[in-house]
């Protein structure tokens, strides 16, 4: 009778222990900021992330300002596209007078009438080495600016406030032993 009875409150422990429906709908009035989320609106959005992370920080007087890395970012992407866009055209254009050379040995143009068909492959590929390291440029500051958005959702709700504060100071504890005491006060 006993061992039955404790079978029976063990099928049954999860109804007397459980919440109600009333108790599971109500919700806590505190939002969670996610430094994920941060990163997925920066890789959608340059520079979204960082106003998220703004708009998430708590209002007071050690409140940092995130947004200001905004227009960094953008004049940032802008010079490297910029970069980007200008090798470009001119890997084509070389590409262009190289082409139209080889067919043609009497045509040259304006712009590239004092190099030979040696000097346009070499020009070329320097060319195409800057044209490569402008691409990784824009991919660089695109992560760059993902990467700080994901960190700085980590401290959104990291405590810099003047409340804490560590004390260290030699410490007594009897007449032959000297040790550090460590002090840490948090508020």
């Amino acid at each position: 009778m006993n061992s039955r009875l404790f079978i029976a409150f063990l099928l049954f422990a999860n109804f007397l222990f459980s919440q109600t429906e009333k108790d599971s709908t109500i919700q806590d009035s505190v939002k969670v900021h996610s430094p994920r989320k941060a990163l997925i609106y920066s890789a959608i959005i340059p520079g979204s992330g960082q106003i998220y992370n703004h708009i998430a920080m708590p209002k007071g007087k050690g409140k940092n300002k995130v947004y200001w890395k905004v227009p960094l970012i953008y004049s940032a992407l802008a010079g490297t596209t910029y970069f980007l866009i200008q090798n470009q055209s001119q890997l084509h254009s070389i590409k262009i007078e190289y082409n139209n050379r080889v067919a043609d040995p009497t045509f040259s143009t304006e712009k590239w009438a004092n190099y030979g068909l040696d000097d346009l492959e070499i020009l070329y590929k320097k060319t195409l080495t800057k044209r490569d390291l402008s691409i990784l440029g824009v991919g660089a500051v695109y992560l760059i600016q993902m990467i700080d958005a994901n960190i700085e959702g980590h401290f959104v709700s990291f405590d810099i406030s003047p409340d804490l504060t560590m004390n260290i100071s030699p410490k007594l504890y009897s007449y032959n032993s000297v040790g550090v005491g460590f002090n840490l006060k948090i508020h």
